[in-house]
C-alpha cells in the first residue's frame, strides 16, 4: 500500500494532474490474459493510444501464460503499463480480483474499466466516457460488439427478473415460445439508441467500476475461477445499492466470434470446466433470486445432473451441485482438476 506522498506522485504520473483534469477522474484499465499474446498486443496498443488524461494506467494480469507473454511484456517500456505475473493460473475471476485491487491500491484509480485480453475500447471510447457526467456511485457498462459490428451475445447486459416483476412475467411468457432470455436481456434497439438505461447484470468487458462501488461491495470472488463471475459481481453491486447504467455511446469490441460460434455446438467441455459452469450458475441464480432460489434451485441442479453423461461427469456434477447450493468457492483449482481426472 502506498503512503500519501507516493499516492500523490502516482496521481501526477506523466505530468497529468488527474484531480484537476476533470472528467471522471483517474481511469485505470485492468486486462487479464492467459496464453493469448496476439490479441493482447492489439488490446494494449489500443489502450495506450488513449491520452494520459483519459487513461492513467493499464494493469495487466498475466495468468502464468506459457506462450511468450511474459517475455514480451518484460520488453514493454510504457510508463503507464503495470504488469503482474501470477505464479499459477488464477482464472478470470482471480485475475480480475487481483487486477482491480492493484488498480486501486497501487495505481490510485478513481474508476476502473475491465476487459479480457481479446477485448478493447474502440478509438475515442475512453474520451467519450470522460465527456459525459459520471456519478461516483454508478457503474457503467459499454455496448460490446464483434469487430464485424454484430452485438456480442456473451457480453449483452441484462435485468434481474427476480427484482423486476414485469421482466419476470415476460420471462415466464417467453418460456412457452423459447424466448425467455430475450425478456431479461437488453434488446437490440437499445444498442442503437443514445440514452443510457439502468441494468442489473453486466460483463467484465467494458465495465466501468467507480472506486466508491468497490469501497461498498469489495472485489470479485477469486474462488469463482471462471464462468459467471462478472454477473455475480454486478448483481452484488446492485444489492449494495450501486446502480449500473448501460451506455450505448460507449463502444467496445470483443474479437471472439470464432469462440462464440463454437459454444453453440459444444454440449460439454472438459470436466473441470463443467464443475465451474454448474457450480457458478447455482451461485448466480441464488444471488439473483434471493430466498426464491430454494423454490427452483435444487430442481435445476437435478435437471442439469440428468444431462451428465458418464460416471466422471456425474461425479463432477454432484460436487458442483453440492458446492453451488452451499455457495462454496474455496475449493482449490488443483482439487477440481484431480476430481475431473479421477478414474
Amino acid at each position: 500500500m502506498r503512503d500519501q506522498d507516493e499516492r500523490a506522485e502516482v496521481r501526477m504520473q506523466g505530468g497529468t494532474d488527474f484531480a484537476a483534469a476533470g472528467g471522471a477522474g483517474r481511469l485505470v484499465a485492468v486486462v487479464v490474459t492467459y496464453d493469448r499474446l496476439g490479441p493482447l498486443k492489439v488490446t494494449l496498443a489500443r489502450l495506450l493510444e488513449a491520452e494520459a488524461a483519459h487513461l492513467a494506467a493499464v494493469v495487466v494480469i498475466d495468468n502464468a501464460s506459457g506462450d511468450g507473454t511474459a517475455d514480451w511484456l518484460d520488453g514493454q517500456d510504457d510508463p503507464r503499463l503495470f504488469v503482474h505475473r501470477c505464479e499459477t493460473n488464477l482464472g478470470g475471476a482471480g485475475g480480475f480480483a487481483r487486477g482491480m485491487r492493484l488498480a486501486v491500491e497501487e495505481c490510485d484509480a478513481d474508476v476502473l474499466v475491465v476487459m479480457d485480453d481479446d477485448a478493447r475500447p474502440v478509438p475515442g471510447a475512453l474520451a467519450a466516457f470522460h465527456a459525459a457526467p459520471r456519478a461516483p456511485d454508478r457503474a457503467v457498462a459499454a455496448a460490446v460488439r464483434y469487430p464485424g459490428g454484430g452485438i456480442c451475445e456473451m457480453n449483452r447486459p441484462g435485468l434481474n427478473p427476480f427484482a423486476r416483476p414485469s421482466v419476470f412475467l415476460g420471462a415466464l411468457a417467453g418460456l412457452f415460445r423459447g424466448r425467455a432470455r430475450a425478456a431479461w436481456h437488453v434488446p437490440d434497439a437499445d444498442f442503437e439508441g443514445t440514452a443510457p438505461r439502468e441494468i442489473d447484470m453486466g460483463s467484465f468487458v467494458g465495465l466501468f467500476v467507480p472506486r466508491e462501488a468497490i469501497a461498498r461491495c469489495g472485489y470479485p470472488d477469486p474462488g469463482l475461477f471462471l464462468y459467471g463471475d462478472d454477473v455475480i459481481y454486478s448483481l452484488g453491486l446492485r444489492r449494495a445499492g450501486i446502480a449500473i447504467d448501460f451506455d450505448p455511446a460507449l463502444h467496445f469490441e470483443h474479437d471472439c466470434e470464432t469462440y462464440a460460434a463454437g459454444q453453440g455446438t459444444r454440449t460439454q467441455g472438459p470436466l473441470w470446466k463443467l464443475y465451474y459452469l454448474q457450480r457458478n450458475r447455482l451461485i448466480m441464480y441464488r444471488r439473483a433470486a434471493g430466498p426464491l432460489f430454494w423454490l427452483f434451485g435444487p430442481l435445476l441442479a437435478l435437471a442439469w445432473g440428468g444431462r451428465a453423461r458418464g460416471p466422471g461427469a456425474r461425479r463432477v456434477w454432484a460436487r458442483a451441485a453440492l458446492d453451488g447450493l452451499a455457495r462454496r468457492t474455496d475449493r482449490p483449482h488443483d482439487e477440481i482438476l484431480r476430481l475431473a481426472r479421477a478414474p
